[in-house]
């Protein structure tokens, strides 16, 4: 699609900060939400950043999500806790449940917050991150909507169920994993349909097994639960797909069993009568004080050596460079800084439909 335009980053994020606030999230919340979703545009997450602010907005204006975080401790020891975040807004619950988590890892050196009741939390890899800052490792998982089909099913059992894991390293930037369990996820499925181009064969199957590549079909159908995404691997044996199927199992554990949370088809978001509800999403955070452990200078040099070692492997014919987790991203912020954030005419509508129904002012230069 044509006719892309690039907004300043802090227009955008200045921009979020509105709507959540003219949507009754008070500042500070709003504030984190904001700076959630701005992170995964700086970090080229596009499925996670702006683009999913209508979302949100949806699910507020519905009443399935609430502007005011409530989060309640249910049960605390020194090292764990289970947290409900009462259907808030999910980027507050996960930010205080890690701040939680490693406020007890400085004491204790380990630190873990089952999370119950919460709501879609934006990249998962956020969190994690804010412990690599402070010279921790952080650990983070999340279940979703049901989307991947078990290997050898065609039926949409498990969400996309992120892993996230970061470190600190003696490098610019830490060692930070964040994928979903899945090969592909629903907001690259968005990305695709605003761009009006299709996905590639292999990411999703339908009811019969057969591949779809037109994303509108596909969200249709995904909301309908005749088209499933395919676990990491693919479909069947042959590539491992039961890898990635485990993978999404355990993170449907980690983040139902430890909360008494619920899980799979229960988070679909309807009840029994058929009518909305809260999602209910169960998380589940870790962080590691590496000083607990060895001094955090040796453990960031360790962490670069692994990185360097990989980085400086032998390249495989035709390829210039080789990456380790959260380089890439690193050197995508410079450039989104730089250039601005990338917004798509589907996209910009949809700004515009949240600046005119908030009546929000002081956007009319850029949509």
């Amino acid at each position: 699609m044509t006719d892309t335009s690039y907004i300043p980053v802090d227009v955008i994020a200045n921009f979020m900060m509105d709507v959540f606030q003219g949507l009754g999230v008070p500042e500070d919340d709003a504030r984190i939400c904001a700076d959630v979703l701005i992170t995964s545009d700086l970090r080229g997450i596009e499925s996670h950043g702006v683009g999913r602010l209508k979302y949100y907005y949806d699910r507020i204006q519905a009443g399935v999500q609430f502007t005011k975080t409530e989060v309640k401790i249910v049960k605390e020891t020194e090292t764990t806790a289970v947290v409900d975040g009462q259907h808030g807004m999910g980027h507050v619950v996960a930010y205080r449940a890690m701040r939680m988590a490693m406020g007890k890892a400085r004491r204790y050196g380990l630190g873990g917050v089952a999370v119950r009741n919460g709501t879609h939390f934006g990249i998962a890899g956020y969190y994690p991150l804010i412990a690599a800052r402070e010279g921790m490792m952080g650990f983070t998982v999340t279940n979703a909507r049901p989307a991947i089909a078990p290997t050898f099913s065609t039926e949409p059992m498990l969400g996309t169920n992120p892993i996230a894991f970061a470190a600190p390293s003696d490098m610019d930037y830490p060692f930070c994993f964040d994928a979903a369990t899945s090969i592909s996820q629903r907001g690259k499925i968005e990305v695709a349909a605003r761009a009006e181009k299709p996905v590639p064969e292999g990411w999703v199957i339908d009811d019969q097994g057969n591949p779809i590549t037109n994303p509108d079909q596909i969200l249709e159908d995904l909301g309908k639960a005749t088209a499933a995404l395919l676990p990491l691997g693919g479909a069947g044996e042959l590539l491992a797909g039961y890898k990635g199927y485990d993978l999404a199992t355990m993170v449907e554990i980690l983040s139902a069993s430890l909360c008494s949370g619920v899980f799979m088809k229960d988070l679909l978001g309807f009840a029994p009568d058929g009518s909305r509800r809260p999602y209910m999403l169960g998380h589940f955070f870790l962080a590691i004080d590496i000083e607990h452990f060895i001094p955090l200078r040796v453990s960031q040099f360790i962490t670069g050596q692994i990185m360097r070692a990989l980085q400086n492997a032998r390249k495989a014919p035709g390829q210039e460079r080789i990456y380790v987790a959260g380089e890439k991203e690193h050197e995508k912020e410079k450039l989104i800084r730089e250039q601005g954030i990338p917004i798509n005419p589907n996209l910009r509508r949809e700004l515009q439909i949240m600046r005119d129904e908030l009546n929000i002012s002081g956007y009319e230069a850029y949509f």
